[in-house]
Formats: C-alpha cells, structure tokens, sequence
C-alpha cells in the first residue's frame, strides 16, 4: 500500500463517520476499523506499516510542545493518542502540522477547545487501535497473534535509526512557547493577571 492509498482509506472513513452517532473522534476511529475490517488481512497489514511511518515521523518536540499546549499538558500516552488523532483528521491537517505544527491554531476543534478550555481537541486513543481492531475481527480469533508478530518482524528487520526529535525546549516556559509556537500559544496561554 502506498501512502496516496493509505489517506484514500482514511478521508472515506473519516466521510463514513459523518453518518455516526457521538463524538466525531471516536466516529472516526470506529469508521477507519470497519472500512479495515471490509479488506483483507494483507491490506490491513499494510495500512499499519504505514499508519506507523506517519506516526513516527511527527514524533518530534515540536509537534509535542503543540499537543501540550492543545492539551493543557502531554504525557508520553497522550502524545501517542495525538499523533494518532492527527493521522485520523485526514492527509491535509496531517500535512500541515507536520510542516508547521502551529498551523493547527488555525484547526475548527483547536479553535474550540480553547474558547471553551476543552483540552480533548485532537487527541485520539482509539485511533491507534483501528489496524489491530480490525485485524482480529477479520481473523475472528482474539488470541490470533499474527498481526503482533509482523510488527515485531518488521521492527526485526528494519534497524532502528535513532529518532531524531529536532530541538528539545521548555513546554512550561510561557516566553519560549510564545516564541516557538505564536498562535497556538496566543490561544491557550492567557495573560496572568495581577
């Protein structure tokens, strides 16, 4: 599968998930692992090397010094369930944030998280799992293995090179995020007053 399919099965699950009920983030991820669950192993094999890539490729300060401020702080897991969340809004955001993570002060839920001091706008845990989900439910068999030992024979023979991050810098240090991230932080880091 190359990337062009990938965010083919993405931008029609995301399409899919106007049609459900409840919160469009989950909508989305519970649309993406049925849209899985309708291929073939193979396919969704595929979907997660890439889905993979794309996570790991927007593992980098920057990108978490926006999710931290987006989220009024970023743990290791909820870093994860953003990255993910990005992948799931569609190859345009995903583009974007991966060039200028602070082109997301300009995202509609960014927006609206931070007038309303919602800290959700974004993060996607269930996102992560859409490839596994769907894997076992076209397995039929929750004990079936196969999916995990790919990954850990991908991970075999692709040598991990080591990350790199670009510049590590303060998240908590309010001039510095100003500096590094302007909008997102005209957003969501308010002016203390006396």
């Amino acid at each position: 599968m190359d990337i062009t399919e990938f965010w083919v099965i993405v931008d029609a699950a995301r399409l899919g998930a106007a049609t459900l009920p409840g919160d469009l983030r989950e909508a989305v991820a519970t649309a993406l692992t049925d849209q899985l669950a309708a291929t073939s192993k193979q396919t969704i094999l595929e979907y997660q090397e890439r889905f993979d890539e794309l996570h790991a490729a927007i593992y980098r300060w920057d990108v978490w010094a926006a999710a931290y401020l987006i989220g009024g702080g970023c743990s290791d897991d909820s870093f994860m369930d953003f990255r993910a969340g990005l992948i799931a809004q569609g190859r345009d955001w995903y583009e974007r944030a991966a060039l200028s993570p602070d082109s997301l002060a300009d995202h509609p839920d960014v927006i609206a998280g931070a007038r309303k001091r919602h800290d959700w706008a974004l993060f996607c845990e269930s996102a992560n799992y859409a490839g596994p989900n769907a894997y076992e439910r076209v397995s039929g068999d929750e004990d079936d293995c196969t999916f995990y030992n790919f990954k850990e024979f991908q991970a075999a023979r692709t040598p991990a090179e080591p990350i790199d991050m670009g510049e590590d810098f303060d998240f908590d240090d309010a001039a510095e995020m100003h500096t590094r991230l302007p909008r997102l932080a005209a957003l969501y880091l308010r002016p203390k007053t006396s």
